[in-house]
């Protein structure tokens, strides 16, 4: 049955996350996306800033993470996915900063994954195609990771799941090493047999995915069971905005700049039952704080409408 989720980042605050999960459950949401990489802010790692919240012990992150753990409980909100620090590489950074995103942040955020429970985790993988001059050298670079961590994923019963992510390359928009389906359900499915185990699976952003052409349903249908976790959000096809869907459109008719058929169509095709998770909290930041909960009801009153498209196409297709 499929849930619909909202990640945690602008709605649940360390100093009070009983109130936000409360938020998130009176907004109509029954999981949540934890933002784990607003510990370790990407605008922060791209100036090489580390305020060094990782360094602290397993111990030391379960006891801080301990109040948001019981509150999703009584809440009974289910932590379905998070989202590791990104970038965890920075291709001009120093051996230093390289080091402690692989050795320390990202071992970590695996360990904060299996307190809470949560059986997905989202890896960014590396975007260095400009600097190694392929995509296949890039994808090594990003396997060489997923090789680092799949043990550990392994023991604590969590899946890394890639995503297809974008460079902005000479000021053109182009697709990264998780934008073509074919070789993804190979390299997916090459990962899990050598460990005899769904280390590796995949998110879908719809975002990304328009910025830089991908026919979703295709996409979607070639993934598969491989497709484990989303990030449902919209833009006007030129920046990564992470809209409220059906916000922007191509035209005075109004023909909409995301094609959310083919997403339901994909869903439908593949037989998602996991999560219709939203990737919108930049959108809290445009709203007066007094219309948080307006808007989140809204987000969760789309993620109802393609859940009830969703289970029309089944019927068709059956």
């Amino acid at each position: 049955m499929l849930k619909i989720g909202v990640q945690s980042d602008n709605v649940i605050e360390d100093g009070n996350p009983q109130e936000g999960f409360a938020v998130v459950r009176r907004t109509g949401f029954s999981c949540v996306d934890f933002s784990l990489n607003r510990y370790l802010r990407n605008s922060n790692i791209y100036k090489s800033e580390i305020n060094h919240f990782f360094s602290q012990s397993i111990q030391e992150l379960e006891m801080h993470f301990s109040s948001h753990k019981l509150a999703a409980e009584r809440e009974q909100i289910f932590i379905n996915q998070m989202h590791m620090p990104y970038p965890i590489y920075m291709p001009n950074g120093s051996n230093e900063l390289n080091g402690y995103l692989r050795e320390v942040v990202a071992p970590k955020s695996l360990a904060v994954c299996a307190f809470f429970g949560c059986p997905y985790i989202v890896l960014h993988g590396y975007k260095t195609v400009q600097y190694v001059g392929s995509e296949e050298k890039e994808w090594d670079q990003t396997e060489r990771l997923i090789n680092f961590l799949a043990p550990m994923a392994k023991e604590m019963g969590i899946t890394l799941c890639i995503e297809n992510l974008y460079s902005n390359v000479g000021g053109h928009i182009v697709g990264g090493s998780c934008c073509n389906a074919a070789k993804l359900t190979e390299r997916i499915d090459r990962i899990n047999e050598k460990y005899h185990a769904e280390v590796l699976g995949f998110c879908f952003d719809t975002g990304h995915a328009n910025l830089v052409g991908i026919d979703f349903e295709n996409f979607m249908t070639k993934l598969g069971h491989r497709l484990k976790v989303l990030h449902i959000h919209d833009n006007d096809g030129k920046g990564d905005l992470h809209q409220i869907p059906f916000t922007f459109t191509l035209n005075r008719e109004n023909e909409p700049s995301t094609d959310w058929e083919a997403f339901i169509k994909g869903i439908c095709n593949i037989r998602f039952d996991k999560v219709l998770s939203f990737e919108t909290a930049p959108v809290l930041n445009a709203f007066p704080e007094e219309m948080k909960e307006t808007v989140l009801s809204f987000i969760a009153q789309i993620g109802q409408y393609f859940i009830k498209k969703i289970e029309k196409c089944k019927h068709m297709i059956l």
